[in-house]
């Protein structure tokens, strides 16, 4: 562990926690509006569910080319490229007419969202690499702040009846400003800098064909964060309907399900680094997978406003070190090329932002909103059956990131 982090290496921390923030806050301060959105559009819950649904495969078509822009452009400037234009999205999604353009809007969303969240973390994993120590839960957790403040805004700004319209060319100002600016904090030196020279060679020379062993840690380590997606999602797609179709609430109560996933998470997330350096990534993820299976269940079983909020935030709790933890996982697998294993795994991870809209839609049609939402704990459970692949494979050559 280095005695002293540089002031290069502090600032950058603060460059990729203003990354994190943004990216959180911009994408959570429309969730508040869906209940609105949905019923403009007039659609059910099963094309409501694929309309939200489409937007992943823009991230998981964006997310093939993202180590390839990295090794060409840093992770910096892609990073910071991609969240500018990520922001700029949610003026089509608060003026969409129909819902072919609504679809639109969430489709591009979600790939430069893709575009975004790969960069990002690979230039905080360098961060990490300069500290010594695992700091990226803190980042994630960064993430969830800049969440629940997006889900008060849009809260706040559903119950004070602002246009959609508005507040979304509000925040693309504000929030595309502060991510342009956030890019003079970040490392000035190429993403293969902190690698020494054996890691580089190796990095350049990894074969194509990825061996056995490590691509079944690869699917795992995917399935594992697919998982932990699709029930963060759920908070997100599916709360505020269930809250305003359930129970006799405000808007801005019905936001507060989102709130209370996100808000339990970013807790999770900032004493996630402490509990995995202590105890490790898997038994703090068996621990938090057991927390989000019981307690979403409980609030299946027995509905009401407050067993809904305490609910997701068990399910925010649950999930909270899972992304992280795959995340690093699939960056210290050996015999990868730089931001390989990352860029894999955080693709496969969006199959569960892609699946667990229309798939709850679906479930919610044919039975009630209620029981689809029993998706949450079956997929918690799934998380636990997984958490072997977080142990390590065997020794990765120093720094190889």
């Amino acid at each position: 562990m280095p005695a002293v982090v540089s002031p290069e290496a502090r600032r950058a921390r603060w460059g990729v926690i203003a990354l994190f923030w943004l990216n959180g806050v911009a994408w959570a301060s429309i969730l508040p509006r869906y209940p609105e959105i949905k019923q403009a559009l007039g659609l059910s819950d099963t094309f409501w569910g694929v309309s939200v649904g489409i937007g992943p495969i823009g991230g998981l078509v964006a997310g093939l080319f993202t180590a390839r822009l990295m090794r060409r452009f840093n992770s910096a400037v892609v990073a910071v490229a991609s969240l500018v234009l990520y922001i700029a999205m949610l003026n089509v999604i608060g003026n969409a007419p129909v819902a072919a353009v609504f679809a639109v809007g969430v489709f591009l969303m979600a790939a430069f969202d893709a575009l975004t969240d790969i960069s990002m973390n690979a230039h905080g994993l360098r961060v990490q690499k300069l500290y010594g120590r695992s700091i990226l839960n803190s980042f994630h957790g960064w993430w969830s702040i800049g969440a629940v403040c997006g889900g008060f805004l849009g809260s706040a700004a559903a119950q004070w009846h602002v246009p959609i319209w508005l507040q979304c060319l509000v925040a693309t100002v504000v929030f595309a400003t502060m991510a342009l600016a956030s890019k003079a904090l970040l490392l000035r030196t190429p993403d293969h800098t902190e690698l020494d020279d054996v890691a580089v060679e190796a990095s350049r020379t990894a074969p194509r064909r990825i061996p056995s062993p490590i691509l079944i840690r690869l699917v795992a380590l995917g399935l594992l964060g697919a998982s932990a997606g699709l029930i963060e999602d759920t908070g997100a797609t599916w709360g505020a309907v269930y809250m305003d179709r359930a129970f006799v609430v405000t808007p801005f109560l019905a936001g507060m399900a989102f709130v209370a996933l996100q808000g339990a998470q970013m807790v999770g997330r900032f004493t996630g680094d402490a509990l995995v350096n202590r105890l490790g990534s898997r038994p703090a993820l068996m621990q938090g997978g057991a927390i989000a299976a019981l307690g979403m269940a409980a609030a299946v079983a027995f509905p009401s406003p407050a067993a809904t909020l305490i609910g997701f935030a068990c399910a925010g709790w649950g999930v909270a070190t899972a992304i992280p933890s795959a995340m690093h996982a699939a960056d210290e697998l050996p015999g990868m090329r730089t931001g390989s294993g990352l860029t894999i795994v955080t693709w496969m991870m969006r199959l569960g932002f892609f699946t667990g809209p229309p798939l709850i839609g679906l479930l919610a049609d044919a039975t009630a909103l209620r029981w689809a939402l029993l998706v949450v704990p079956a997929c918690a459970l799934v998380m636990l059956l997984l958490t072997p692949a977080l142990k390590p494979l065997h020794s990765k050559p120093h720094g190889n990131v």
